[in-house]
């Protein structure tokens, strides 16, 4: 789960990362006291920054600096309700402006090729760190973490030399580095980011500005991160579909639903479907795995959430019968297919293989439901269901 900035700042107050002072709000209105407050104990400037999960923000209009409450008002009634990127800003952070001396980047990071974490850390920071490391990859330290070391003071001198930090700004740095670390291991984070990590002229290290992923893995370690979920941007499907223990991701611009048992099955299916659909111009709606030992229920139930996105016209379901018997499949589609009653519309293309494969096709043939097409083979099947989803 990608947190909001306001969300990441929060959680870098509670574990000793400096921040400044912040509000987050969700009308004009509000952001003329926010700014009014902060603004009275601190005086200066303000930031109005739009909330979203995407960057961009400032390129396209999301960042405003105000000097006074009204125009902190002016700039959220232009940015509330902006389109940034796909994303709809629904809440402004107004934010404590700050004296800028030197800007850096620095961020932990979870390297799933290599199995362990990965710092990432430079001197100069404000800027896309893609853009940065494209043009000059010789200014972005990386160091490899081990995930049984992680990073105490040793390892945190070792990157921020690597970043070519002078020894006074390492002192200054170090400790902040040491509570980002923090930040990661105990809020299981799969990434925490600041950029910029300012030093200001009075000599402070603040994160200006932050960037935090959760394992949704480790949820049921932290109770408190269903806080942190935002429902009305969440995908009505993907929500349901997580209630109901489904692994399944929306796909943009898909009109075939996929259901597979396994993750490399299920990917092979998506690659096979855009092939097939390159012809009809549709291709892959979703991935769904009910997995290996998937019972008719799990069935019934991935079938449900996918013919209920308005965006699939047909469903593909591939499965080769293992811990799954194909038998169990079919009759999990029957099964679903009375559930939904009216409510199914859409033709689902079915190919079976693997265990018990015979049975479940004759679980299929008996049902003699006028939505279920059997396809004895991947491409054959991936072919049909692109033909019917373009008609």
């Amino acid at each position: 789960m990608d947190l909001y900035e306001y969300q990441a700042r929060e959680l870098f107050a509670q574990h000793g990362v400096p921040v400044l002072p912040a509000t987050v709000v969700s009308t004009a209105e509000e952001a003329y006291q926010a700014a009014a407050d902060l603004l009275a104990a601190h005086p200066g400037i303000v930031v109005v920054k739009a909330q979203v999960k995407t960057g961009g923000r400032g390129k396209a209009g999301g960042v405003k600096i105000a000097k006074t409450a009204a125009e902190a008002q002016a700039h959220a009634s232009q940015i509330l309700g902006m389109d940034i990127k796909g994303h709809t800003v629904h809440k402004v952070l107004i934010a404590s402006g700050a004296d800028i001396a030197e800007e850096y980047y620095f961020s932990i990071l979870l390297d799933r090729a290599q199995r362990q974490y990965l710092a990432m850390c430079s001197k100069e920071g404000g800027m896309e760190i893609e853009q940065l490391a494209v043009e000059r990859p010789e200014a972005l330290a990386k160091v490899a973490i081990d995930p049984l070391r992680g990073i105490d003071t040793e390892i945190a001198t070792q990157i921020l030399l690597a970043a070519g930090f002078n020894a006074q700004q390492q002192e200054k740095l170090l400790p902040v580095i040491l509570r980002l670390w923090e930040v990661y291991t105990a809020q299981d984070a799969t990434l925490v980011e600041v950029n910029p990590l300012v030093l200001t002229k009075q000599g402070e290290i603040i994160a200006l500005d932050g960037k935090v992923s959760l394992d949704d893995n480790a949820r049921f370690r932290h109770q408190e991160h269903n806080q942190l979920v935002d429902k009305r941007t969440e995908n009505p499907l993907e929500a349901k579909a997580k209630a109901l223990g489904l692994n399944y991701v929306k796909l943009t611009g898909g009109q075939v639903g996929i259901i597979g048992n396994g993750a490399g099955l299920v990917m092979s299916t998506l690659d096979v479907v855009a092939y097939a659909g390159a012809e009809y111009q549709v291709g892959p709606a979703n991935f769904l795995d009910i997995g290996g030992g998937a019972d008719a229920s799990v069935m019934a139930n991935g079938l449900e959430v996918i013919l209920h996105d308005p965006e699939v016209r047909s469903v593909f379901v591939n499965v080769f019968g293992g811990i799954t018997a194909c038998d169990q499949v079919a009759a999990g589609i029957v099964q679903a297919l009375e559930i939904l009653g009216d409510k199914a519309t859409k033709p689902i293309v079915v190919r079976l293989d693997g265990n018990n494969v015979e049975a479940g096709r004759e679980i299929l043939a008996k049902a003699n439901h006028q939505l279920i097409i059997i396809e004895p083979t991947m491409d054959g099947a991936a072919a049909k269901a692109a033909r019917l989803a373009a008609n």
